[in-house]
């Protein structure tokens, strides 16, 4: 009998993935690298910068925080 092991990536696997083969996001580091590879530092700039812009033409979203009784 094995146990299954949850894994919360974003904690876990910050210094790498410590699913190796048996990680269910393989998908996404395959299109990750591809990316990484096939784009130029120039154009993920510009990609950068062109989010930013839009973000910050929106307007702001205001957050109502829940305070305890």
């Amino acid at each position: 009998m094995t146990a299954e092991v949850s894994v919360n990536c974003a904690v876990d696997c910050v210094n790498g993935c410590i699913l190796g083969e048996k990680c269910p996001n393989r998908e996404h580091i395959a299109k990750a690298t591809s990316f990484m590879n096939e784009t130029s530092l120039d154009k993920m700039h510009e990609i950068a910068e062109a989010a930013l812009r839009k973000k910050m033409s929106q307007p702001p979203k205001w957050v109502i925080p829940d305070f305890p009784e």
